[in-house]
């Protein structure tokens, strides 16, 4: 693949810069992550169609991200494009309690916005680090609260550039899950049905989980988010916890003392040292209690070794 070949037939369909050896550090939460070949940033849709045509036609392989939570890149980077939603994809427009979100939007923001304007039932999600995309994608939640219960339809793209929508009556979520992942289309807006509510009881609400989180999260340290799924009856940080692995650290990353599930960037620490340790505390958990964690976070791109999955894929 010639670089500059490929970055400049890029730039003939996109008004943002194309970006050569992006360091992916910069793009995810975990602060880890080398170069992707090419950074692209869409600024609608028909940009994003054709960003996609052309990739296909190349047969060059692509990862979409949004806030990049959730995300473990290789310390070799990723080869091909990454396709940031960014500020184009950022915006949110209202109609009394119905939300059409953009796909780059940060649920967080959402969650605040709606608050402030009296729509009730995203504030659980105030916390949540990825982009709206994401979150309804995996069906993000927290607090008993799932960002799928609300969803009404989505717009996207797929893969060969068509635009399409989806109703909730064809989208199935799970725990963690939904038919989203299986569509081979990467999306674009959402639009929710919020609930009636009071400004101050949602924002009081908001203030309430907060300070949950930041007694029992390491807020003040990079982190994908939650490593592992929650097995079933379970919680994944309490078997963490209970198998005495909190404060265990591989390189630069650490099992956090405040949760569990968290693995913490402390400084200067490698994807090699987070799939590590990952693979560490799957060991120790399944020795201590025969349950094997199911991680949460992605781990794509090249680690050194056996490269990892590379295939066009979405992410958080």
């Amino acid at each position: 693949m010639n670089k500059q070949a490929v970055a400049a037939e890029l730039q003939t369909l996109l008004r943002e810069p194309v970006k050569t050896d992006a360091p992916m550090s910069r793009l995810t939460t975990w602060n880890i992550g080398g170069p992707a070949d090419f950074l692209v940033y869409p600024s609608s849709e028909d940009e994003l169609a054709a960003v996609l045509v052309y990739l296909a036609a190349q047969h060059i392989p692509w990862l979409v991200i949004g806030n990049g939570s959730n995300l473990l890149v290789g310390d070799l980077g990723l080869r091909g494009v990454v396709i940031k939603m960014g500020e184009p994809f950022a915006g949110a427009q209202w109609r009394g309690l119905t939300v059409e979100a953009s796909a780059g939007l940060l649920v967080g923001a959402l969650a605040l916005e709606a608050a402030e304007r009296g729509a009730a039932g995203l504030e659980f999600a105030r916390g949540i680090p990825g982009s709206v995309g994401g979150a309804v994608r995996m069906n993000a939640g927290a607090y008993g609260g799932f960002i799928g219960q609300f969803v009404t339809a989505i717009h996207a793209v797929d893969y060969e550039g068509q635009k399409l929508m989806l109703t909730r009556e064809q989208i199935e979520f799970g725990y963690r899950d939904s038919s989203l992942f299986r569509l081979p289309a990467i999306i674009s807006r959402v639009i929710l049905a919020l609930d009636p509510g009071d400004r101050e009881q949602s924002l009081a609400k908001i203030k309430e989980y907060q300070q949950k989180r930041s007694l029992s999260q390491p807020l003040e340290f990079p982190s994908c988010g939650s490593v592992f799924r929650n097995p079933a009856n379970d919680y994944a940080g309490r078997l963490i916890q209970l198998a005495g692995l909190q404060g265990l650290q591989i390189g630069g990353v650490a099992v956090s003392q405040k949760h569990g599930n968290f693995f913490i960037n402390m400084g200067g620490a490698t994807a090699a040292d987070a799939r590590e340790l990952i693979a560490e505390v799957q060991r120790q958990v399944y020795e201590y209690s025969g349950i094997h964690l199911e991680p949460e976070v992605k781990m794509v791109g090249e680690f050194g070794g056996a490269a990892d999955e590379s295939e066009n894929s979405a992410g958080q």
